[in-house]
C-alpha cells in the first residue's frame, strides 16, 4: 500500500516537473536608505525544474507502481 501511494506522488510531481519548466517569484529589495528617503525595486527571480529530474521521477513512480502491481500477485 505504501508503496503504491509514493509511486502515485512520484508520478504527479514527475508529471509537474515535465509540464512547468520553472516559476517566477518577486522580492523587494532596497536600492537607497538615506534616512527616510528609500529607494526600493522588486526583483525578478526564476527558479527552473529540469525535465530530465521530472523524468526520471515519471520512471521511478511508474516502477514503484508496477512493483506494487507484482507483489500483490
Amino acid at each position: 500500500m505504501q508503496t503504491k501511494v509514493i509511486g502515485i506522488v512520484l508520478v504527479i510531481i514527475g508529471i509537474i516537473m515535465i509540464a512547468y519548466t520553472g516559476f517566477n517569484y518577486v522580492t523587494t529589495e532596497t536600492i537607497v536608505d538615506l534616512g527616510p528617503v528609500q529607494i526600493e525595486a522588486e526583483k525578478n527571480n526564476f527558479v527552473k525544474l529540469s525535465p530530465i529530474i521530472g523524468g526520471v521521477l515519471l520512471v521511478g513512480g511508474v516502477l514503484f507502481l508496477l512493483r506494487n502491481k507484482k507483489s500483490l500477485s
